[in-house]
């Protein structure tokens, strides 16, 4: 894959699989999560209420790059077949759909999906499944020409609200690459500027960020973020505090190579979750 270049700009603001795509079986190492799904985990043991947030959550960010000139049709049936991906019992919640802007990103990707689950063998019973591989293979591969991915746990969610973010709500999305020889005690310092944006912004709803998991699959970038806003008029807010962005901004760029920034909104199509008790 093609890999990243600099564009450096803050954390939320500046100037959208995973799907885990399948291979041939002797080529699956590089795409798929070394951990095992649980074979014995019940409907009710892996699908929550939507009133409750485990005490940490999977973050799964997928980014596809449609090809020019796909026939509509085609990218509708794409969106369609992931957001039904909302049915497989592994999955907490899920939304796809096109991207809103692109912010700062050497890659014109056009489309997201966001998905959480309750524990990485979650994500990988998702990622395996059968329904998950028709999908990959018939819908996203022939269209798509180039993907990225990246996977974090996060404990920052509490409550329903933050688990499901409602139609309406803006994510953005943030993708750091960090020098090399940076040590855990930065990568804590990096992740504890991201957390307390929080309280300097207004109108943000939650932030979830972490370090990735799934290396092979992101392109280079270690650290993610995402924050939720109320809608898009909070996210704009944050772009005309240019003061206060500037200032985050200083905290951490001294040890950043490389950034990338994307919007997204929750449309009410793409909102789709199940109560399950």
């Amino acid at each position: 894959m093609t890999m990243l270049c600099l564009k450096a700009g803050s954390l939320l603001s500046t100037k959208p699989f995973h799907l885990h795509f399948p291979v041939p079986k002797h080529q699956l190492s590089p795409f798929f999560p070394s951990f095992k799904p649980s074979s014995s985990a019940s409907r009710s043991q892996i699908r929550m209420s939507s009133s409750s947030t485990p005490p940490q959550t999977i973050e799964h960010i997928v980014l596809l790059k449609v090809k020019e000139n796909t026939d509509p049709t085609k990218v509708n049936t794409m969106i369609h077949s992931l957001n039904r991906l909302i049915s497989l019992d592994s999955v907490l919640h899920l939304t796809a759909g096109a991207l809103y802007r692109t912010k700062s990103s050497p890659i014109p990707f056009t489309h997201m999906l966001h998905s959480r689950y309750s524990s990485k063998e979650n994500l990988s019973a998702y990622a395996l499944h059968p329904t998950h591989v028709q999908v990959v293979q018939e819908s996203i591969l022939p269209i798509c020409d180039d993907i990225m991915a990246v996977d974090w746990v996060t404990d920052d969610l509490s409550g329903g609200d933050s688990l499901v973010p409602p139609s309406g709500s803006a994510m953005r999305l943030t993708f750091l690459k960090l020098k090399e020889g940076l040590g855990d005690e930065v990568k804590d310092e990096i992740l504890g500027v991201i957390k307390g944006i929080k309280d300097t912004f207004g109108g943000i709803d939650h932030i979830s960020c972490g370090e990735n998991f799934s290396p092979a699959r992101a392109k280079g970038y270690s650290i993610a973020s995402l924050a939720v806003f109320r809608g898009l008029s909070e996210l704009e807010a944050v772009d005309s505090a240019k003061e206060l962005a500037n200032l985050e901004k200083a905290k951490v760029r001294d040890y950043l190579e490389s950034v990338m920034v994307l919007d997204y909104t929750v449309s009410s199509s793409s909102v789709q979750f199940d109560v399950v008790f």
